[in-house]
């Protein structure tokens, strides 16, 4: 039984969320770079990783030994917990006393909203992420409306378990601390209870915390290094207007407005949390998307003040209306944040809507934003490589070793190498620095990229082997000659130390 006032509407929503991700898994595009880093770290089961938590490399670990290597499987997770996040965001809603209306409202802004049509598509720690902060924002509003103060166990087990996925609940921990300290409620911080949950959230992600201190924090290094070299730093005006694309323009304003309900009711502390969130976000100049896990909260506390507003009989028609175009616009901008159009077919509707690719990083595009362009051209360089590796003799052949620039091309290399004769990969690029050269001696060695000045500074001999080439993948992966680099100058010890690159 649905609890009194909860509507079913929700749970449909969902369920369609879930189907549509499902049916729409196994695009012609192919495997994200992310994807194949996951699947990546599965293989290298640890505490920890350089750029991020372990949770989603134990989680592609089990997904891909009980659901096999499709695509839909691959996928399947995200999908299934995209679902959730759109019941979830109707829950919200509920606590903070909407009715039918905006539970279905506030569940269908988060099931269309274009950040979460592309999140929700593919395997990433991103989708486990917003579902944890959105279930965090249903208990808390639970919890600031007078429940039992032992809930705080409850959250800060949810904060602890959310961190094993992704760190960024640590911000959400620092929003509600001073949300806490600036309004009425902070007479929970002088109650044990929330401390207790803090202390729980600390001992579920110290073994974590423990490898990072053993690791020497290289989280801190490569935070540090994407943020001055990679993340594209945007101005607070042009990362808003970011974030309200992102959410879907018509539902920016119901996110404004949700704000505006939660600052002016007994959830302040909530919209505090908020506001916390963004400043740290601008300040530390982070990619628009890591808002978006404050969305359902935002979408929930607005579609109620949607609803209120909308009580009296001559504005109920605005309900209807504001649905309709809702889900007009969100089905609009989908082909633009998720791969449902055929290249070209793309491509021409990109331009009929008068809007160029992005990224949100310091790299040119192409044709494609860069969340399309990275699903392609992994299994050609797989090929470029083997067409490499064939003509070396059947001797070097069992002495050679692949160097890939970064965990893309190397996971490309891991996931489609096997099936093609392919020697181990290394790289230096993140995680896989971490995961050494291996039995590799630098004898002889398959390099993807670099230029021959200065690998033949490394090398006695290099050789111009392959070229591998694509039309639509990120430009800097395009065009990419493919050496042989025959007897290494260097210790591998020494090489090693020079390729270490964590961005």
């Amino acid at each position: 039984m649905l609890a009194q006032g909860r509507s079913r509407g929700p749970l449909v929503i969902g369920a369609l969320t879930v189907l549509a991700h499902l049916l729409t898994a196994n695009d012609s595009y192919g495997i994200f770079r992310d994807e194949l880093y996951y699947l990546a770290n599965a293989e290298h089961l640890a505490l920890g990783y350089v750029d991020h938590p372990p949770g989603i490399a134990w989680f592609a670990w089990l997904s891909r030994n009980l659901l096999g290597d499709s695509m839909v499987a691959l996928r399947c997770a995200s999908a299934l917990v995209g679902g959730a996040t759109v019941v979830t965001a109707g829950l919200c809603a509920a606590a903070l006393g909407g009715r039918r209306y905006a539970q279905v409202l506030a569940s269908l802004a988060v099931a269309l909203a274009p950040v979460f049509v592309a999140l929700f598509g593919f395997l990433s720690m991103n989708p486990f992420d917003t579902l944890i902060w959105a279930t965090l924002s249903y208990l808390l509003i639970r919890t600031l409306d007078d429940a039992p103060p032992q809930r705080w166990l409850l959250i800060g087990a949810l904060f602890g378990l959310g961190l094993w996925f992704k760190l960024s609940p640590g911000l959400l921990a620092l929003g509600l601390l001073s949300g806490l300290a600036l309004t009425p409620a902070r007479s929970h911080l002088r109650s044990r209870w929330p401390w207790l949950g803090a202390l729980l959230a600390a001992a579920i992600i110290a073994p974590h915390l423990l490898w990072q201190i053993t690791a020497g924090w290289p989280v801190l290094e490569f935070t540090a290094n994407a943020a001055n070299a990679k993340n594209l730093a945007l101005a607070p005006s042009a990362f808003l207007a970011s974030a309200a694309q992102q959410q879907n323009y018509l539902a920016a304003p119901m996110a404004i407005a949700g704000f505006v309900y939660l600052a002016r009711g007994r959830w302040r502390t909530l919209a505090w949390a908020c506001a916390t969130v963004l400043a740290i976000l601008l300040w530390t100049s982070a990619k628009p998307y890591y808002l978006s896990p404050l969305y359902p909260l935002l979408f929930a506390a607005g579609a109620v003040q949607l609803e209120r507003w909308t009580a009296a009989p001559p504005r109920r028609w605005i309900r209807g209306l504001y649905l309709a175009l809702l889900v007009i616009s969100a089905a609009i901008m989908a082909p633009l944040a998720k791969p449902l159009l055929p290249i070209e077919r793309f491509v021409a509707y990109q331009s009929l809507l008068g809007l160029s690719p992005s990224t949100s990083e310091r790299k040119a595009v192409g044709r494609l934003p860069q969340n399309f362009a990275d699903r392609l051209g992994w299994p050609e360089l797989a090929e470029s490589v083997a067409a490499a590796h064939r003509t070396l003799t059947p001797t070097e052949q069992l002495q050679a070793c692949v160097f890939a620039q970064n965990y893309g091309q190397a996971g490309a290399l891991d996931l489609y190498g096997p099936r093609l004769g392919l020697p181990p990969v290394i790289s230096g690029h993140n995680s896989y620095y971490d995961w050494g050269p291996g039995a590799c001696d630098g004898s002889v060695m398959i390099i993807i990229g670099d230029d021959r000045e200065t690998l033949e500074g490394l090398f006695t001999s290099v050789e111009l082997a392959a070229r591998q080439a694509c039309v639509d993948c990120m430009p800097y992966e395009s065009d990419k000659p493919i050496w042989i680099g025959r007897g290494l100058k260097i210790p591998m010890a020494e090489l090693w130390r020079r390729v270490k690159n964590y961005s």
